[in-house]
């Protein structure tokens, strides 16, 4: 991509990536795909089709079965520098036991090693989220919204380059959704950032994307129209 006469780097490449867990039965494959700053990219298609597998793979937890995947400057297996790569698992990875603080506080962590700065950042993530409330209360005495919202905000804490979130606005209801969604839409934005999210709403995947990848039968098919994303069929 080019703006002017200034080259922009892509934070996210996949090339010649097929992606799974068994090579004689790979589930995706994805020929030729960057992601730019300021980007957001959803992910749909049928359940069990491989849309976790390829958050997980460009997240560095499943190598791909062949392909270069280059993740914020480093090519898969070298990790991308501390901090740049946010992830919003579908089972969210919190510590139960734990407060809503220090869950979001390890997110803190991963992006700044300053005391300060950490606070600043949680303080400022769970006010976002709305959760100044529930603050001090254990993880395992939220509901499964607050919960999302938990592990989002412990991501905006990080301030990660690549977001990668799976279903994160499952179980909530449509104000905190919006709100949320513009909380992490602005975050991209502002911080020429890039968002990967799995979205089962179809919908809202269009609505919210600037582009939308449907799995479908393991191939890719050129560019269609979406309601505001730009669709293609892997």
């Amino acid at each position: 991509m080019q703006a002017g006469s200034f080259f922009v780097q892509p934070i996210l490449v996949l090339k010649d990536v097929v992606i799974g867990y068994d090579s004689s039965d790979p589930l995706v494959k994805v020929p030729d795909l960057q992601v730019f700053p300021g980007e957001i990219i959803a992910i749909a298609g049928p359940s069990g089709i491989g849309k976790s597998t390829l958050l997980r793979t460009i997240a560095g937890l499943v190598s791909p079965i062949s392909g270069t995947l280059e993740v914020c400057g480093k090519t898969l297996p070298e990790s991308p520098p501390r901090g740049h790569l946010g992830y919003v698992p579908q089972k969210l990875g919190l510590v139960r036991h734990a407060s809503v603080r220090h869950n979001v506080d390890q997110g803190a962590r991963a992006g700044t090693r300053l005391r300060k700065e950490r606070n600043e950042r949680s303080t400022g993530a769970i006010e976002q989220m709305g959760l100044t409330d529930k603050s001090r209360e254990p993880i395992r005495r939220l509901s499964g919204g607050q919960q999302r919202r938990v592990a989002t905000a412990r991501t905006l804490a990080q301030r990660p380059r690549l977001i990668l979130a799976d279903e994160f606005l499952s179980e909530l209801d449509e104000e905190t959704l919006s709100s949320v969604l513009e909380a992490v839409t602005n975050y991209v934005r502002e911080n020429d950032a890039c968002l990967i999210v799995v979205e089962h709403d179809i919908t809202r995947a269009k609505m919210m994307a600037d582009k939308l990848l449907v799995i479908d039968d393991g191939r890719v098919n050129p560019f269609i129209k979406g309601t505001k994303a730009l669709e293609v069929n892997i």
